[in-house]
């Protein structure tokens, strides 16, 4: 090989390392600046009580909804208890341990909601409670008047039967706030109107199935029902297949509350008589935005932030839908 040859060769070799290397710290630079804005953002943990649960899955689709529109400022990390209490104590646990900036808790019971509000308060951890508030602890939640959705609920119901008529009542989890509140404005409603009574009452645990399996041991029991009024609309659901397959559906009025997809759709096929809508993405997107607040510093109230109810009939179903 002459001289001249040689000496390209040398140089397209040096030249080629001079831009592998160039590149490389080119891609480690973009790595780590990319690491540093990563390290910038707010971490918000979110505390899911229930993956299962179809009304607070779409809480948590608000919640997703705004983290993607704030994504240049904060970022997310999602936890499931699986509706377990203790499960979720120790999954807030670890978000306190971790040092995040805030924590959004949807519940799975209020006596932990407790707990881990007073752990994150002794770690100067911003907590916002959603959907579900605890009963004594002083705190920051967003969610719904639970006693305006069993009024509005109970009162369609008393217009539908004239102000007489049978009632079952089916109830979510006994104890929790939601089913306290929703059975109290359901009989509230009821004392106003002197020839409705409940004949029947019981929990389905805001389950379909528990719902199916309730409502057929009530009819099984030969009373007579003009209206069952459950406490979301998976009950009611369930309650409705179970009467389907006795095959008395038409004979009994059938309410729930929250306005999922599939309440609306077996209020557009006039299966359910009613539902009340809980807005369940508000609720996510204020939580979320409440929170990051929080973790900014800002000073938020502790008080309560209800997102109004809306009913919803067969005549203004397709505004929901």
């Amino acid at each position: 090989m002459n001289w001249k040859k040689k000496y390209w060769l040398n140089f397209s070799i040096i030249l080629l390392l001079i831009v592998l290397i160039s590149g490389c710290s080119t891609s480690k630079d973009a790595s780590t600046e990319e690491q540093a804005n990563q390290s910038d953002k707010l971490v918000i943990g979110v505390a899911h009580a229930n993956y299962e649960d179809t009304f607070l899955n779409m809480v948590l689709d608000g919640v997703k909804e705004f983290v993607d529109e704030h994504s240049n400022e904060m970022k997310a990390d999602y936890i499931d208890a699986g509706n377990d209490s203790n499960k979720q104590i120790d999954q807030a646990e670890q978000f306190i341990e971790q040092g995040v900036d805030a924590i959004m808790l949807i519940p799975v019971d209020v006596i932990a909601a407790e707990l881990i509000l007073e752990k994150a308060e002794r770690a100067d951890i911003p907590i916002v409670l959603i959907n579900r508030s605890s009963l004594e602890t002083e705190s920051v939640f967003i969610g719904s008047d639970d006693v305006s959705f069993g009024v509005m609920q109970m009162e369609r119901i008393a217009q539908m039967l004239k102000g007489k008529g049978n009632i079952a009542i089916m109830n979510g989890p006994m104890g929790q706030e939601s089913q306290i509140n929703r059975t109290k404005g359901n009989k509230q409603v009821m004392e106003e109107h002197k020839g409705m009574k409940v004949v029947l009452e019981g929990t389905a645990n805001w389950s379909q199935d528990e719902a199916k399996s309730l409502m057929k041991t009530w009819i099984e029991s030969g009373i007579k029902i003009d209206a069952v009024v459950a406490n979301n609309d998976e009950m009611a659901i369930g309650a409705i297949k179970a009467a389907e397959e006795a095959g008395i559906r038409d004979e009994i009025i059938f309410a729930g509350i929250d306005g999922t997809p599939d309440g609306l759709q077996y209020i557009k096929s006039n299966k359910l008589a009613v539902s009340v809508l809980q807005n369940a993405k508000e609720q996510g997107q204020t939580g979320m935005s409440t929170a990051l607040r929080m973790a900014k510093g800002e000073t938020v109230p502790k008080e309560s932030i209800y997102i109004p109810a809306e009913l919803i009939v067969k005549e203004n179903v397709d505004k929901f839908r």
